[in-house]
């Protein structure tokens, strides 16, 4: 049986979150802890970036690229605020660093990231309505 993924922005914003809320939020600048050195956990089940969990919950896989993530990200880079400044580069690159800055930031917590992800769901709703 697969999984439904996620088919718009705010879906896979709340998807992202449920990850997060399940797994964890991971800070370190990687996707998640021990990238290389632990063949046995399966990525999926690792604490993850934000990026990582968009990815995941629109693909299955942290790793791997999709429109939808790509879109998701750069919506979420471009409301973030970190240090009191938002993006300075407004490419995917640019924006993903953005909110891992964001992340990154000393007492963030996984529910701090599931909190501003279940809001940008909400408000990428009412963009689209």
């Amino acid at each position: 049986m697969s999984i439904p993924r996620p088919v718009t922005v705010a879906a896979a914003f709340r998807a992202a979150a449920r990850v997060l809320a399940a797994n964890g939020l991971y800070q370190g600048g990687d996707y998640f802890p021990n990238a290389l050195s632990d063949q046995s956990t399966p990525y999926e089940l690792r604490p993850m970036s934000i990026p990582a969990a968009l990815r995941c919950a629109v693909t299955g896989d942290p790793r791997a690229y999709s429109l939808l993530a790509d879109e998701a990200l750069m919506v979420l880079g471009d409301r973030l605020v970190v240090d009191g400044e938002r993006a300075e580069y407004i490419d995917l690159f640019g924006l993903e660093d953005h909110v891992d800055d964001w992340a990154d930031a000393e007492g963030r917590t996984t529910e701090s990231a599931v909190a501003v992800l279940y809001a940008a769901a909400d408000d990428s709703e009412r963009v689209a309505a």
